[in-house]
C-alpha cells in the first residue's frame, strides 16, 4: 500500500507534554513519557463538559477544539485503541458487584463519544468518523482520512487519543504498553510532503509508545526516512 499528504498543524498532549517546545525536545532527546507527571491544563474545553469526560476524551475534545478554532475542517476522524474503556470498567465493576449503572457512564460509553462530544461542543454539524484497529489504530485511521481526501474535503482533522487504563487489566498487559493518557492532533490536506509505504518486518511486538506518538517522534526528528511499526507490517515514511 502507497499513499501521501500533507501535515499542514499538529499539537500532542501526554503527562508532562503539552506545547511544541516540549515536544520537540522529547523527540530529540528521546525521552520516555513520565506517567506520574500532571496532565496538560485545558485550555479550550468548558468545564460542564470536562466534568462528563474521562481522561483521554478530555484531552482528545481539548484538542480538538483548538484546532478547529484555528483552522477551517471540512471533517473530523477520532482514532483510539480502546475508546471508553475507562467507562466501561466502571459499568462491568458496578454490574459484578450488584451496584446502580451511572447513566452517564452508559450514555458516554461509546466508542464514538469524545467525537461527539467535540461537534456538540463546537457547534459544528462536521462530518465525522471514529476508528478503532488494535495495535494499526493510527494508521488505518490515516487511511480513513484518505478516503475522506478522495471523496472531496480539502482539509481533515485527525485526533488519535487513549485513556488511562484501568489497573484492572495491568496485570494481563505488556509490561511495556503505555496505559498513560494522550492525543494528537494532525490537521491533513493531500499534498506529497510526506509518502508512506507498507513493509514487511514488523515483529508485531507492543512497543513502548501508542502508534502516533512513534510517528510524531520520528516526524519530528526531521529525518528523511523513517519507520512506524504495527501489528503485521511496517509503515515507511519519507518526505519528499
Amino acid at each position: 500500500m502507497k499513499f501521501s499528504l500533507n501535515i499542514i498543524d499538529w499539537q500532542a498532549r501526554a503527562p508532562g507534554l503539552s506545547d511544541a517546545t516540549e515536544w520537540q525536545a522529547w523527540s530529540r532527546l528521546q525521552l520516555p513519557v513520565d506517567p506520574a507527571a500532571p496532565l496538560p491544563r485545558l485550555t479550550a474545553l468548558p468545564m460542564m463538559t470536562a466534568r462528563r469526560l474521562n481522561s483521554g476524551s478530555k484531552l482528545a475534545v481539548d484538542i480538538g477544539l483548538a484546532m478547529l478554532q484555528h483552522h477551517a475542517i471540512d471533517a473530523v476522524v477520532y482514532s483510539s485503541r480502546h475508546g471508553e474503556l475507562e467507562r466501561n470498567y466502571r459499568i462491568l465493576h458496578a454490574l459484578a458487584t450488584g451496584q446502580s449503572v451511572s447513566p452517564t457512564d452508559f450514555a458516554m460509553s461509546v466508542h464514538n463519544s469524545a467525537v461527539g462530544n467535540l461537534t456538540i461542543t463546537a457547534r459544528q454539524a462536521i462530518v465525522s468518523s471514529s476508528i478503532s484497529a488494535g495495535l494499526d489504530t493510527f494508521q488505518q485511521a490515516l487511511c480513513e482520512v484518505l478516503s475522506l481526501l478522495h471523496a472531496g474535503y480539502s482539509r481533515v482533522l485527525l485526533v488519535d487519543f487513549d485513556g488511562a487504563l484501568p489497573e484492572f487489566y495491568h496485570p494481563a498487559l505488556p509490561p511495556q504498553m503505555p496505559t498513560w493518557p494522550y492525543a494528537l492532533a494532525l490537521v491533513i490536506e493531500s499534498g506529497n510532503g510526506l509518502q508512506c509505504e507498507t513493509r514487511s518486518g514488523s515483529t508485531g511486538e507492543e512497543p513502548a509508545l501508542p502508534q502516533s506518538l512513534m510517528f510524531l517522534q520520528r516526524y519530528l526528528s526531521e529525518e528523511r526516512q523513517f519507520a512506524v511499526p504495527g501489528e503485521r507490517l511496517l509503515w515507511q515514511w519519507t518526505r519528499a
